[in-house]
């Protein structure tokens, strides 16, 4: 009776076992699809222009930063190839719209303050640039909270590469992989 048991537990964790497996590799063919699919095979090439920095208040680092972790993102993860030239199958234009810290207080006397720092980036994709066919523009908005304790210099250093790292994803994710 016991090598029944023991047989029938090993037979559900078996197919437990192999329910997962499936349903991890059907994830996994969804998300490559996804990622493959979403360019058209006559798209080689790319133009990032460099970002600007039009916010109220201007982090003079920042600009660069997006320059730079959009261009790195764009070019390991696609087939696309960089080039400065304006004929190219994409130009991609950033601007950092939106640099605002504010102050949010704690929902109880217990919970301490804590403030806010909002970014906005305003992206123009201009597709097939070299035709002027399609431009698709849109803004992508995250904010990152930090202690009241800190002072915006201080939380900047903490929380500058998390925004950018955040906000590049996000654009990624609007241009590749339709999000």
């Amino acid at each position: 009776m016991t090598s029944l048991r023991t047989h029938r537990s090993f037979l559900s964790c078996l197919w437990v076992a192999l329910c997962a497996f499936v349903v991890l590799q059907a994830c996994k063919v969804s998300y490559g699809f996804n990622d493959a699919g979403s360019l058209p095979p006559s798209v080689k090439t790319i133009k990032i222009a460099p970002f600007e920095n039009k916010a109220r208040y201007i982090n003079p680092q920042l600009a660069q930063k997006f320059t730079d972790k959009v261009q790195q993102k764009i070019i390991s993860n696609t087939k696309l190839t960089r080039t400065n030239s304006d004929d190219a199958d994409y130009v991609i234009n950033g601007v950092i719209t939106t640099y605002d810290p504010s102050q949010t207080v704690g929902v109880s006397a217990q919970q301490a303050s804590t403030n806010r720092l909002t970014i906005t980036v305003h992206v123009v994709w201009k597709k097939d640039a070299s035709q002027n066919r399609e431009v698709e523009e849109f803004d992508v908005t995250r904010s990152f909270d930090y202690s009241a304790k800190l002072s915006l210099q201080q939380a900047e250093g903490q929380l500058i590469d998390e925004a950018v790292r955040s906000l590049t994803d996000d654009i990624f994710n609007k241009m590749f992989s339709n999000w």
